[in-house]
């Protein structure tokens, strides 16, 4: 297909999410961000791997887990961004919704999981094995999605910062409880949120390569 690029209104676990599709000409698959703490589909960090991940050839969709009302409460109360539960509930819904979108029915699905994102993807990728391809976890929480781990199929590529001590530790220790195939990537000198220079120009090509390898 030619390229198509739109806003969308997702319907998932009963309350509407927005979000931004993008389909570069003759994609085969499509990454979900799903952002974390307190992030959303305007974080210039995922909008710059989503835009060398659509320059691989694969699609994207950056979307919001929460309504703009639950993102206002949790600016202040931070009530919504551990409910690991509700996010993987609300990406579920989402993969859902991509298998019966006209423009990405065909596709396969990749999860692009940030901080407590991640643990959201693992959730997904457990719920729905039959339709999720592959997870990326960036500076994640995989540890908070630990019920679920065993049951993940997908190819899983866990990217952590060098600097980012604790979080190393928690990848590592839900790395051994993955029953699929997984990896573990340390980008040194980096720190949780890779705002070093050419620190996150590294997770986006590592990320790219990686997902075009597994779906692309």
């Amino acid at each position: 297909m030619t390229g198509h690029e739109e806003e969308v209104l997702i319907g998932a676990a009963g309350v509407t999410l927005a979000g931004h599709l993008t389909i570069p000409p003759q994609a085969r698959g499509i990454v979900v961000f799903a952002h974390g703490s307190g992030s959303s589909r305007f974080s210039t960090r995922n909008r710059y791997v989503a835009e060398v991940i659509d320059q691989g050839g694969l699609a994207t969709l950056l979307f919001d887990l929460l309504t703009e009302d639950e993102g206002a409460v949790d600016e202040i109360t931070r009530a919504y961004r551990f409910d690991i539960p509700l996010l993987g509930e609300r990406l579920v819904g989402t993969v859902d919704w991509l298998r019966a979108h006209p423009h990405t029915a065909a596709l396969k699905i990749a999860l692009f999981g940030a901080s407590t994102g991640a643990a959201a993807a693992l959730i997904a990728a457990a719920e729905r094995p039959d339709a999720v391809a592959a997870v990326v976890s960036r500076g994640g929480r995989p540890d908070l999605a630990r019920d679920h781990l065993a049951r993940v199929e997908a190819p899983t590529l866990l990217i952590i910062g060098g600097l980012d001590g604790p979080v190393i530790a928690m990848n590592r220790e839900a790395a051994a409880q993955l029953r699929c195939e997984r990896r573990i990537e340390i980008i040194p000198g980096a720190t949780h949120l890779f705002g070093e220079p050419g620190k996150l120009e590294a997770v986006a090509t590592l990320t790219r390569d990686w997902l075009v390898q597994q779906i692309g």
